[in-house]
């Protein structure tokens, strides 16, 4: 039975991807991204109820002002992980009026409380933050592309980590298309999704090593064997990222609001991981490899003259 040549559609995959990176670049210029608190600040309102009062209540109240993301802690000595009375509120930046409505709100369905604390506070991420985290990332890519180079070729670590590049705008994208709320564990989502995303193009990548070794002749099909590796890994790539997705949607359907959008970062990662693997970084490296070996070609025709 002849099997679906993907390495030999590349270039659909490629426009594909472009596609969708291409109009998040734009999104991003455009619109931004709707930054959470931890990047902006915002107000921390800190109550001490008369009653014990239920996390799930408040988050329900706030959720009426759109602010169910807000950040929740319970506090006091008699505090559980979802009832107490001392309630820390953090959520973005409102107004005099609206913190005053929301209070209002909260006095009206949860009963009267004393006011603790009200103002507003700075981001906890900074921008200093942020630039040590990119070059934190730029410096691992680039040790990532050195030690598959050391153990492949640098073909295979340049396909692996523009792989990881692309899995990351991907994200991005998506995120700044749906101006979904990106916090604090939106960094831990993408650094999740990188070592996956990693994990599984090595798997493939050495199955096309020991293909090359066992099976491969000089002037072979290097397309017809890099669509063999990766139909001998399939099966395994199939049962990982079904795993891992099964998990992160039960995770969104059934987390709290705060872990929804940390849940939606890491299914659009893990699918787009997945799919970078077989259908981006495995082409590259085929790209990567015909244009070693044309070039080769060009200059043994120089070097050697027909005459």
């Amino acid at each position: 039975m002849n099997r679906f040549d993907i390495v030999g559609h590349r270039k659909i995959w490629y426009t594909f991807s472009s596609l969708i990176i291409i109009a998040g670049l734009i999104c991003m210029f455009t619109k931004g991204f709707n930054l959470g608190i931890d990047f902006t600040g915002g107000t921390l309102i800190n109550l001490e109820f008369e009653n014990t009062v239920d996390i799930n209540d408040i988050r329900s109240a706030m959720n009426d002002y759109g602010l169910g993301n807000s950040q929740i802690q319970m506090s006091g000595n008699a505090s559980s992980d979802t009832k107490a009375q001392n309630v820390m509120i953090r959520t973005k930046d409102l107004s005099q009026t609206e913190r005053q409505e929301v209070m209002t709100d909260l006095q009206n369905k949860l009963g009267d409380y004393k006011v603790l604390r009200e103002e507003k506070v700075g981001a906890t991420i900074g921008k200093d933050l942020i630039m040590n985290a990119v070059w934190a990332t730029l410096i691992s890519w680039l040790l990532i592309i050195a030690y598959i180079s050391y153990r492949f070729e640098f073909k295979f670590g340049l396909a692996a980590v523009l792989a990881l590049v692309h899995d990351t705008l991907v994200v991005l994208s998506v995120f700044s298309l749906t101006q979904k709320e990106i916090d604090s564990s939106f960094i831990a989502a993408i650094l999740t999704i990188v070592g996956y995303s990693v994990t599984d193009t090595i798997v493939i990548f050495d199955r096309i090593r020991e293909n090359l070794k066992l099976h491969f002749k000089r002037g072979g099909d290097i397309e017809e064997l890099a669509n063999r590796s990766i139909y001998q890994t399939l099966t395994r790539s199939i049962y990982t990222v079904t795993t891992v997705l099964v998990t992160a949607v039960a995770l969104y359907v059934f987390g709290g609001d705060t872990t929804k959008d940390f849940a939606f970062a890491l299914i659009v990662g893990f699918a787009f991981g997945s799919y970078s693997s077989i259908f981006t970084a495995t082409p590259l490296w085929v790209t990567f490899r015909e244009y070693g070996e044309r070039r080769r070609a060009k200059r043994k025709v120089v070097a050697n003259p027909v005459k």
